[in-house]
């Protein structure tokens, strides 16, 4: 598990000081970024240098109970499936104990050496995907 950690700004927040919805999803995207630069590289430099990226195939979140300005959060992020070509990432946001929402993002492998165009994700990506799994996870070939 990856840990994301963060403190709510005045900026992410509407008029009565609670998270406007898609910062949430800012937030995953984030995430994401940090685990994978811990794991891979930064994306950045896959993109440079492997002319590689991840967009975002499908996101999902629920929202269970509001967050604050200035409240800390930590997003907690696993690796819930690997599939050929793509990956899915479990993100659960807590406020110490409490989990006030979670979601998912599905992300593909895709080469921008011409025309961006997904491909199998490389055997030792998924190898480092896979030792930092939860026992929930699922691999399909």
């Amino acid at each position: 598990m990856h840990k994301y950690e963060f403190k709510v700004r005045w900026g992410d927040t509407d008029a009565a000081g609670i998270v406007f919805t898609p910062n949430f999803y800012k937030w995953m995207d984030e995430a994401t970024h940090e685990y994978l630069a811990e794991l891979i590289k930064p994306s950045s430099r896959l993109f440079q240098e492997d002319k590689r990226a991840l967009p975002i195939l499908e996101a999902f979140c629920q929202f269970k109970k509001p967050l604050r300005f200035e409240e800390h959060v930590v997003i907690e992020t696993t690796v819930l499936e690997i599939h050929n070509k793509t990956f899915k990432l479990k993100h659960v946001f807590k406020r110490g104990d409490e989990i006030v929402a979670h979601g998912y993002m599905i992300r593909a492998w895709t080469s921008f050496s011409d025309t961006p165009k997904a491909e199998p994700i490389p055997k030792e990506v998924v190898e480092k995907l896979t030792l930092s799994l939860e026992r929930e996870v699922v691999v399909h070939e």
